[in-house]
């Protein structure tokens, strides 16, 4: 049974933390492909200061290219208004009807996993990974959220990553570039060559 791992997130820009947890993700769960998937520009345009979706999608295909088991989609970016985890799942669910999906999650998310648009839905049609962040732990886990977590721990259709996280922040690597002073060690050297090329966080 093909393993698929599916890893969103804003990618402005995309960094050595971000393929740090990807290759934890893989590794941990025998994942056979982990798919990035860069959001869409927000559909209230005036609130965003977000770097346009073509720009993080493009940087996002840069940073994976080193790992053959990382691929690239646009499909949070091509659907029109808010994008829900759990329409994304469903089409991969459709794309993929007999793998096993994963979805990677920081643990400060699963916390607030009871709010997401059928979220009930959701954790049976795809496992899910936390990656651990400070601030977020699974014995703090909300009320609605308790019987599905012990049981999903037990089933295995829960699974804490071991790895630690990178402490990159991409707010920090934004302000340095803004101000002129390199992201060496932070973010691929293509994934910089293309910010300079754009002049992006200008």
């Amino acid at each position: 049974m093909k393993k698929i791992g599916l890893f969103g997130g804003t990618f402005d820009p995309p960094h050595n933390g971000h393929l740090h947890i990807a290759r934890a993700f893989a590794d941990e769960l025998g994942l056979d492909m982990v798919v990035f998937l860069p959001a869409g520009d927000p559909y209230h345009k005036e609130e965003s200061t977000r770097t346009p979706a073509k720009h993080r999608l493009a940087m996002t295909e840069l940073a994976v290219a080193a790992d053959s088991r990382f691929a690239v989609s646009d499909c949070d970016i091509v659907r029109e208004g808010a994008t829900y985890t759990f329409d994304t799942v469903q089409i991969f669910r459709q794309q993929f009807p007999s793998a096993q999906l994963w979805w990677l999650l920081g643990s400060d998310s699963l916390l607030k996993l009871h709010t997401w648009k059928k979220w009930q839905t959701l954790v049976k049609q795809t496992h899910i990974a936390v990656a651990g962040r400070s601030g977020g732990n699974i014995a703090q886990a909300p009320q609605e959220l308790q019987s599905w977590l012990g049981q999903a721990l037990q089933n295995g259709s829960l699974k804490p990553l071991q790895a630690p996280l990178c402490d990159i922040s991409s707010t920090e690597i934004r302000r340095r570039l803004h101000n002129g002073e390199t992201a060496a060690g932070l973010i691929d050297g293509c994934v910089e060559a293309y910010i300079r090329q754009h002049g992006l966080y200008r």
